[in-house]
């Protein structure tokens, strides 16, 4: 059963609101962050933790301060990746010895690379679902930070993602040789929507990006 919790995000900005949810049978533990503008209750990051779980994997899904009261804009980047350390923190007291993975959508997937290219978290590896590729001053100018980062990373992305140029992605981790693995969903837009000539559902998808998930863990 999801259990609700409660953690600091930062001293300034107080508690946040996470839940965890672990299978009897977790073999890992993965710290799940939403996207800019959702929250954790978000039907992908929801529908991807429960596809984990049955595959065996307890996720931790948390708020940052700024989804926490419900909007007003984005925390700062100083905020955002204390919440991540944080996060990581309160998930490693209520893992236990579960081996420990950290990432999300779009930006907490971007911001918790920032965070272990800062500082080496207490993780195994990172998980990225749609990394936001573009936006910066160059076509890969967001993975600038990557050199910096000797964790294994999991990039899902799909060939529709207006946020991620795909081709880029491909050049940006065949740089990274064998510490990147890019998972490809095939007309999948940024949400992981599928056109219907993929001949996918939606539940479809998110049930890869689980089992390529808990594969990629498990081969860890």
């Amino acid at each position: 059963m999801p259990r609700e919790l409660k953690f600091i995000a930062t001293p300034e900005k107080g508690e946040v609101s996470a839940i965890l949810d672990q299978p009897a049978n977790a073999r890992a533990l993965l710290v799940l962050g939403h996207g800019a503008g959702s929250n954790m209750r978000h039907s992908l990051i929801a529908d991807l933790s429960d596809a984990l779980v049955r595959q065996g994997m307890a996720t931790f899904r948390y708020q940052y301060p700024y989804s926490e009261k419900g909007g007003g804009g984005l925390d700062g980047r100083k905020v955002l990746l204390a919440t991540i350390r944080s996060a990581i923190e309160k998930a490693k007291e209520e893992a236990h010895d579960l081996p420990l993975f950290a990432g999300g959508h779009s930006m907490s997937g971007r911001m918790t690379t920032l965070a272990e290219a800062d500082e080496s978290l207490p993780i195994q590896g990172i998980v990225c679902f749609a990394f936001p590729i573009n936006g910066g001053k160059g076509p890969d100018e967001r993975a600038a930070h990557f050199p910096h980062i000797s964790k294994s990373m999991l990039f899902h992305q799909g060939t529709k993602d207006k946020l991620a140029d795909i081709e880029v992605m491909k050049q940006v981790v065949s740089t990274m040789k064998d510490r990147a693995t890019l998972h490809i969903i095939d007309t999948a837009d940024h949400g992981f929507k599928v056109l219907k000539r993929s001949g996918k559902t939606r539940g479809q998808v998110i049930e890869e990006l689980a089992q390529t998930t808990a594969e990629w863990i498990d081969g860890m």
